[in-house]
């Protein structure tokens, strides 16, 4: 085989150097497991279509969320703000106690936890599953939105070389 100049075979190291330079979102998703409400953070969260509206993420089957958000029916995807650092941090903590009082949450009448802070909240229905490497990526309609009290107008929360930065006026460039 040959690489061009400049070009080097890719590597799970490489293709996670190459990401950590680009931005993300973040999310937290949560889902109404069999032994109680379960929950992971995310940056992979993106639209897919507006009409109708779906998004797609995925799941490292390694997490211990991940066997109840595979299997869930309907899911809420949380998009975070600046505000909600923390939040993300203790949803991507393993073995955290996410749903202790730390965070602010309620049961949706479907079971589905809200999480109180979010800006966004976005209740979702599984359309698709797919096995991709150690992931699942999942498709999801999503069939209600809930926005918080600063949803439109807070700064976002990005996930840029293993660190959490908030976008705003002081980084536009256009």
């Amino acid at each position: 085989m040959t690489i061009p100049t400049g070009h080097a075979i890719a590597t799970a190291e490489l293709f996670k150097d190459a990401f950590r330079a680009h931005p993300a979102g973040i999310a937290v998703i949560t889902a109404q497991g069999v032994d109680g409400p379960v929950g992971l953070t995310a940056s992979s969260v993106s639209s897919v279509s507006a009409e109708p509206p779906v998004l797609a993420f995925s799941v490292s089957t390694a997490s211990s969320s991940a066997s109840a958000l595979i299997a869930a029916d309907t899911l809420v995807v949380h998009l975070l703000g600046a505000d909600q650092v923390g939040i993300a941090q203790l949803f991507a903590t393993r073995g955290a106690d996410r749903f202790g009082g730390a965070v602010a949450w309620r049961p949706l009448p479907t079971g589905e936890p809200l999480l109180a802070e979010a800006p966004w909240a976005l209740r979702c229905r599984i359309l698709h599953r797919l096995p991709v490497g150690g992931s699942m990526i999942l498709a999801a309609e999503v069939i209600a939105i809930e926005q918080g009290d600063d949803g439109a107008g807070g700064a976002p929360l990005v996930y840029h070389n293993r660190s959490y930065h908030r976008l705003g006026d002081h980084s536009l460039l256009y």
